[in-house]
C-alpha cells in the first residue's frame, strides 16, 4: 500500500468503534469480523491468523502484543488477506454433472481470429491455466490423409497436430482444478482416422480417460466422482458438410467466410448419425453424445429419461428458441447438456452476452478466449465463483420443478429478493501497474459499478470524477435491488476521464454476487484480458439488505 493512501473517515470511525484508545486487540478484531464482515463462524484463531499474516509481511505498525493500530488495520483491509471472494470452493460438488455451469472455450486451439490465425496448443494451455474445463478441437485429416490435424476447417488457419494438443491437455488439465475436463471434438474424419484418434486418446490419457460402460447414460456422475478424469464429447463425422460448403462457395464465394459452419453441422439428425460407420473403438470412448433429434426445436429439446445427451445451439438459435421455448430449454437442461457457441460472423473472435444462456440452464456457454471485451469479463467473473475451479453449481430454481410442476420463467416479472448496497471508498496502485500514464498529468478517475443479470436487475451507475488524483477517494454508495441474485454479477470498471479523447481504461473486475463476501473488502482489478494487476485495488463495502428488513 502506498504510504500516501490514508484511511477515509468511515474507516476511522469503524476502527474507533472496534478498538480501545487506538488499539485493536484480537478480541476487538474478532468482533469486527463477526459484526461488520459478516463472518459469523469466525474464531479468535481466525483473528490471530490475520495478524500473523500481517507480521509475515513485515508490517511495521503491529505491536508485540499482536494488536493493530489504525494504519495496520487499514493495511489489513486493503491487503490480500481480505479478498471479496473465498479462495476455496464452497459449492456442493456431488450432484450430476449437468447441474453445473462449466467453464467452456470455443475453438480452443486458435491464437487469434477465426479465419487466418495460427492453430496451436498454446491457447489450450492458457485456457486450462485460467480454469477452463471444456476444450474444443476440430479434427481434420492432414494433407496426406494419414494423420490428424486440428484447425478451423475451410479457412486459412494453420494446423497443429492433434497429438500435440492432447499431450498439452494431459500436462495442464489439472494444474488449477482437479475437476473433470471435457474435450468436445468436431469430427471430420473417416473411420480409419477415427480409429487412430481412439488410439491417441487411450495411449495419451490412459486411466485418466473416462470410458462409459454403455452408450446410454441415464444420469451422469458428479464432478467429485469424476475428479482428474478426461471426458470425450462428440458426434460422428460430417462428410456432407463439405458438399454444402462447396455449393455455398459456388453461389456466393465472397460471403462464404461468414458461414456458420457449426449451424450447418448441427442440421444432421440422430437417425443420420447412426448411419455413419464410425470406428467402434472410437464410439466407445464417447462419454457425452451430441446431436439433434429428427424434427424441429420441440424434438431437439425432448427429454429422454434413459439417455443424457448434448445439444448445441448457436447464440442466434438460442435467442430465437428462448422466446418461443424458454421453459422447454430449462426442462431440457435439468438433465441434459446444452452447449451454446458464437455465431459464425464473429470472425474477430468476439463474444456474446452469456446471461441468456445461463438463465436457461445452459452448462457449456462456449466463448472465444483469444481476445477481450465485456462479455468475456462476465464469463471470467462467473467462474471466479466456487474457488475458480471451473464448475459453478446452478441455482436450485433451474434444477427443480415448482409446486405446479412448472419451471423458472426468465421473462416473468419477479419480486425483489434482496438489495445489494455497494460503497466505493477509494483506489490505489496505478503508479505500479500503469506506466503509460504521464506522471506529470494526474488522472481523473471515476468508477462504474453495476449488475449484469436478468434484464430487471441489470444496469450501471457512476461515481463522480476525482480530479488530478492517483489515489481517488469517492466515498459513494449505490443500491441495486435484485430479483434473481443467484444469477447476478457485479461489474466494476475504472476509467480516466478525458475531455477531448476516449476515456482511458483503468481496470476492471466482475464478481459473482452469490459468492460475494459482505463487509469491507479489498477488490483487486484486472486488465482487459482478465489478468490481475500486481497492485491496483479498490476498497469497497458490500451489504445485503433483505426486503423484510427495509424500513
Amino acid at each position: 500500500m502506498s504510504e500516501r493512501t490514508k484511511p477515509p473517515a468511515d474507516i476511522k470511525d469503524i476502527f474507533d468503534r472496534y478498538s480501545d484508545h487506538g488499539t485493536m486487540t484480537l478480541d476487538h478484531l474478532l468482533r469486527f469480523l463477526i459484526e461488520v464482515q459478516g463472518e459469523k463462524a469466525a474464531t479468535k484463531d481466525d483473528a490471530e491468523a490475520i495478524v500473523n499474516a500481517l507480521i509475515a509481511l513485515q508490517h511495521p505498525d503491529i505491536s508485540q502484543s499482536k494488536a493493530l493500530d489504525l494504519q495496520a488495520f487499514f493495511w489489513y483491509l486493503f491487503g490480500d488477506v481480505n479478498p471479496p471472494l473465498s479462495p476455496s470452493g464452497s459449492h456442493d460438488m456431488n450432484a450430476p454433472l449437468p447441474h453445473y455451469f462449466i467453464y467452456t472455450s470455443h475453438n480452443s486451439y486458435l491464437t487469434g481470429n477465426q479465419l487466418s490465425s495460427d492453430s496451436s496448443d498454446a491457447p489450450i494451455i492458457e485456457a486450462l491455466q485460467r480454469g477452463v474445463r471444456v476444450i474444443e478441437l476440430d479434427l481434420w485429416p492432414n494433407s496426406t490423409e494419414d494423420d490428424v490435424d486440428v484447425l478451423h476447417g475451410m479457412t486459412l488457419t494453420n494446423p497443429v497436430k492433434l497429438i500435440q494438443c492432447l499431450r498439452s491437455i494431459k500436462e495442464y488439465a489439472f494444474v488449477v482444478s482437479d475437476y473433470p475436463v471435457v474435450i468436445t471434438l468436431e469430427d471430420h474424419l473417416k473411420p480409419d482416422l477415427q480409429a487412430k484418434v481412439a488410439q491417441m486418446l487411450t495411449q495419451t490419457f490412459g486411466d485418466m480417460l473416462f470410458v462409459p460402460e454403455s452408450e446410454c447414460i441415464a444420469e451422469f456422475a458428479s464432478p467429485e466422482a469424476l475428479k482428474r478424469r478426461i471426458l470425450i464429447s462428440t458426434k460422428p463425422p460430417k462428410e456432407y458438410l463439405e458438399k454444402k460448403i462447396e455449393a455455398l462457395e459456388e453461389n456466393d464465394p465472397e460471403n462464404v467466410e461468414s458461414i456458420d459452419r457449426e449451424d450447418l453441422e448441427d442440421e444432421e439428425d440422430e437417425e443420420d448419425k447412426l448411419q455413419h460407420n464410425a470406428a467402434p473403438e472410437y464410439r466407445r470412448l464417447i462419454a457425452i453424445h451430441a446431436g439433434k433429434l429428427k424434427g424441429g426445436l420441440k424434438e431437439w429439446l425432448r427429454v429422454d429419461p434413459d439417455k443424457v445427451r448434448r445439444l448445441s445451439l448457436s447464440e442466434r438459435e438460442l435467442e430465437k428458441a428462448s422466446i418461443t421455448h424458454g421453459k422447454d430449454i430449462i426442462r431440457f437442461t435439468q438433465k441434459n447438456f446444452l452447449r451454446v457457441y458464437p455465431k459464425g460472423v464473429r470472425v474477430d473472435s468476439s463474444n456474446y452476452d452469456p446471461l441468456t444462456a445461463w438463465m436457461h440452464g445452459a452448462q457449456m456457454v462456449a466463448f472465444n478466449m483469444q481476445g477481450y471485451g465485456k462479455s468475456l469479463w462476465l464469463m471470467q467473473g462467473m467462474f471466479r465463483a466456487n474457488g475458480g475451479c471451473g464448475y459453478v453449481k446452478k441455482p436450485d430454481f433451474l434444477l427443480k420443478l415448482g409446486p405446479n410442476n412448472d419451471v423458472f420463467d426468465p421473462q416473468a416479472n419477479l419480486p425483489v429478493k434482496t438489495t445489494l448496497k455497494v460503497k466505493a471508498y477509494l483506489g490505489e496502485g496505478w503508479h505500479s501497474d500503469f506506466g503509460k500514464f504521464d506522471i506529470y498529468s494526474r488522472p481523473d478517475f471515476y468508477l462504474r459499478v453495476g449488475i449484469a443479470g436478468v434484464p430487471e436487475d441489470s444496469g450501471m451507475k457512476e461515481t463522480k470524477e476525482m480530479d488530478d488524483n492517483w489515489n481517488p477517494t469517492w466515498n459513494e454508495e449505490f443500491e441495486f435491488p435484485l430479483t434473481v441474485p443467484e444469477l447476478a454479477l457485479i461489474r466494476i470498471e475504472i476509467y480516466d476521464y478525458d475531455m477531448s479523447e476516449r476515456d482511458d481504461f483503468g481496470g476492471q473486475t466482475c464478481l459473482p454476487v452469490s459468492d460475494l463476501k459482505t463487509g469491507i473488502r479489498a477488490v483487486p482489478l484486472h486488465n482487459k484480458e482478465g489478468d490481475k494487476y500486481k497492485s491496483v485495488k479498490l476498497l469497497m463495502r458490500f451489504e445485503f439488505v433483505s426486503v423484510d428488513s427495509r424500513p
